[in-house]
């Protein structure tokens, strides 16, 4: 299976704190990777090496085959989207403004634009007549949706998506679940997903990589890792699920 994303012998430190010492991960393209840990295990500062946020200190991200670096990192930003929790939607900007900022800022044609709009909308279940409010009028659930389609607006090849779906209830939660998965479906992205939520996890994705400390706990199938816990500690988050 072809790799979207690969990270060899990867060390970082943040300030006084090693975050990840001779990292070894391979993220498969075309499914869904779930990122699972405890809060500090690393999980944010990985998506930030992918994104090219950060660098390494040593050791090498590779993503579509080619090395995150500082001379190519803009045209590798353009093929991955980013989403966060709480959607980190610009609040002074409307629905509609906030999904297509990049595309403008690049030029993108405005009627491309509206039709890359409609289309990601009908993806998501969003209304259209909501394009017009601003990010305090749409609901939780409304504003995550807004922050997908932003993701997915310059046809990305990866998406990166920050634990999107804690701060919302689990009706909403359970309604974003489906459309990842259908959105993946119809696409056949590479998504990266991380969460603290091993049931989560299990539901949206393919391969699930867990994380401790900054170190790879174990890295296989959802069937697998519940059959087949590395250690101790996999075994206490596969008991926590509710």
């Amino acid at each position: 299976m072809k790799n979207t994303v690969e990270l060899k012998d990867v060390c970082k430190s943040l300030g006084s704190k090693e975050v990840f010492r001779d990292l070894n991960l391979a993220i498969p393209a075309g499914v869904i990777t779930a990122i699972v840990g405890e809060s500090g295990s690393g999980k944010t500062t990985l998506l930030s090496l992918i994104n090219g946020v950060g660098f390494a200190d040593s050791g090498s991200t590779y993503v579509f085959g080619e090395p995150v670096t500082s001379e190519n990192l803009l045209q590798t930003q353009r093929r991955i989207g980013y989403a966060v929790q709480g959607a980190g939607l610009f609040p002074h900007l409307t629905a509609e403004e906030n999904i297509s900022i990049v595309a403008r800022s690049i030029g993108m044609n405005s009627d491309v634009i509206k039709k890359r709009v409609k289309m990601l909308l009908e993806l998501v279940h969003l209304d259209q007549e909501l394009l017009k409010n601003f990010p305090h009028a749409l609901s939780g659930g409304q504003q995550q949706r807004v922050g997908l389609c932003r993701a997915m607006m310059l046809n990305p090849s990866l998406i990166l998506l920050d634990e999107p779906f804690s701060s919302l209830d689990p009706i909403t939660r359970k309604a974003l679940h489906s459309e990842i998965i259908e959105l993946q479906k119809a696409t056949s992205i590479t998504i990266v997903i991380v969460t603290h939520d091993i049931s989560e996890a299990m539901k949206l994705s393919q391969r699930i990589v867990v994380l401790r400390d900054g170190a790879l706990v174990q890295e296989d199938s959802p069937e697998n890792i519940t059959s087949q816990p590395a250690n101790q500690y996999v075994n206490d988050l596969l008991e926590a699920m509710s």
